[in-house]
């Protein structure tokens, strides 16, 4: 199972009855579904059959998505406006009895406005409109399937990006864990040196309280179980990645308890290398969550 990401664009052509079309939709992060829609005038009935098109796919991002119209040149039918052209005639011969002018020609008359009608001026049926409009709307859909789609496939680039950040996290709890600075041997030896520095002195120290002070200051500064709660961040973050739907929220929780355990490592860091890798743990965190907030 691959996750989503919640950055994609899309775009369809389409075209009937003489209209043709261009739906574009493209998402970028969002907390939760934010869709916003720009429809031509005349359109706006769209809107909720739109929005619902939206929310059976995503679950997640800020969704924008806008409906471009333009009539087709030379695509309508032309139709004789019989009606009008007998109130032309009968006008004609009117203005004949009237002055003695000549009677018109056909292609005078063709010319004037109302006699011939093309397609769009016709008074559209509300059924010829009703299908026009489902025709549009499945257009949509086919445009959000490809949102999908991109979307998917910005997720299988995460995917492979937030696995490796796992590893290396993983990797550097390990450095850590096997580090010889954590032993009571090291500590008593950096205290001696602290010692040493702080007091010209060659008395003897006392060993046995020197022991109980660094095995003191060792278990203040064991950070065993913030080391076992980041391997166990580790487990659940892939765990979640294999999971089927929208899990962002979830990766983004473990991105804050992943920074919680690598500050109170840093904090406890009694040694040079220690905080060194803490301070690497928070920097691949940090990119870590980085990338979690972009799936959806």
């Amino acid at each position: 199972m691959t996750i989503s990401s919640m950055t994609g664009f899309a775009r369809v052509d389409g075209a009937a009855d003489g209209l043709a079309w261009i739906w574009e939709a493209r998402s970028v992060n969002g907390r939760g579904l934010d869709v916003r829609l720009r429809l031509p005038t005349g359109y706006e009935a769209l809107e909720v059959a739109a929005r619902e098109a939206v929310s059976k796919r995503l679950t997640r991002g800020n969704v924008s998505i806008s409906l471009n119209l333009e009539k087709q040149q030379g695509s309508g039918c032309v139709r004789l406006n019989e009606a009008v052209l007998a109130d032309v005639l009968k006008a004609a011969d009117r203005v004949i009895e009237l002055s003695g002018a000549a009677k018109p020609d056909a292609a005078q008359i063709l010319m004037i406005k109302g006699v011939l009608e093309t397609s769009d001026q016709m008074a559209e049926t509300s059924e010829a409109r009703a299908s026009r409009e489902k025709t549009i709307l499945k257009s949509l859909e086919t445009a959000l399937d490809k949102l999908g789609e991109a979307r998917r496939a910005e997720g299988n680039r995460l995917h492979d990006i937030i696995g490796d950040q796992l590893s290396e996290i993983e990797r550097l709890a390990g450095e850590v864990k096997a580090s010889p600075s954590r032993s009571p041997e090291a500590i008593v030896a950096r205290m001696k040196d602290a010692i040493a520095r702080l007091f010209d002195t060659t008395a003897p120290l006392d060993t046995e309280r020197l022991h109980q002070e660094a095995m003191l200051l060792a278990t203040r500064a064991d950070v065993e179980e913030e080391l076992q709660r980041l391997s166990a961040h580790v487990s659940g973050a892939r765990d979640i990645l294999a999971e089927p739907g929208a899990v962002g929220r979830k990766l983004d929780f473990l991105a804050q308890e992943f920074n919680r355990e690598a500050n109170t490592l840093c904090s406890k860091a009694n040694a040079v290398d220690i905080s060194r890798l803490g301070l690497q743990l928070k920097t691949v965190i940090d990119q870590f969550r980085e990338q979690v907030q972009n799936v959806e």
